[in-house]
């Protein structure tokens, strides 16, 4: 397995797809602040496209729930509250240790050098001073934990918050003082390694803990 970096020159995308990647990347760096309207002609200019790869962007970005629109009022960058990051990180609590715990009876040796390689990727970002990226490697290593638990359901519902996960993360957080998120997430690794499930779990949703309780401040 392979840390997903598919290059756009390996792999070739449409106008449509290239908007809405670099859209989300505004939207989720913060570049393009909650409530900045998200005119399709102005964007079209910008990109040097027609409107309707536009509009396919952003359908993508609001079925994601990063932009919101009514009909004929145009669409506009979401709000992200602190009560949707409690929710989210709530919910996180009681579902990553049921997806952790079944991971761990199901890992090989390929599974584990897979996440040494997100880890190792964490580092790269981090010498590189790359927040973005650091996050998405920080949303495959927990990511890989529904993915490979076989519950389609739990997997479901981690593609269905991840999006704010990152959104919220890269905003508000871009700073991890030296190497702490990736050795934090080497710690919970040989613990993983070790076998010792419980402790392993334990020290995975502790790092939850903090923003469970985020009121915004």
């Amino acid at each position: 397995m392979s840390i997903e970096t598919a290059s756009s020159e390996q792999n070739p995308i449409s106008l449509s797809e290239h908007v809405y990647i670099t859209l989300k990347r505004q939207i989720m760096k913060g570049e393009l602040l909650p409530g900045h309207r998200m005119i399709v002609l102005d964007i079209a200019k910008q990109f040097s496209v027609s409107q309707a790869p536009v509009r396919e962007a952003l359908e993508r970005l609001k079925q994601e729930g990063l932009i919101v629109g009514k009909m004929n009022k145009g669409s506009a960058v979401s709000e992200i509250t602190a009560q949707e990051i409690r929710d989210i990180y709530s919910l996180r609590q009681m579902v990553e240790g049921h997806a952790l715990r079944a991971t761990m009876k199901v890992l090989d040796e390929k599974d584990i050098t897979y996440l040494e390689g997100v880890i190792a990727g964490m580092r790269e970002a981090i010498d590189q001073e790359d927040p973005y990226r650091l996050v998405e490697l920080d949303m495959l290593f927990h990511g890989y934990f529904y993915l490979r638990s076989g519950n389609e359901l739990l997997y479901n519902i981690w593609n269905s918050i991840k999006t704010k996960i990152m959104r919220f993360i890269t905003v508000t957080n871009q700073d991890h003082p030296g190497y702490s998120l990736s050795d934090s997430h080497t710690d919970i690794l040989n613990l993983i390694k070790s076998g010792d499930v419980d402790l392993t779990e334990t020290l995975l949703l502790q790092g939850l803990d903090f923003y469970k309780n985020y009121t915004g401040e």
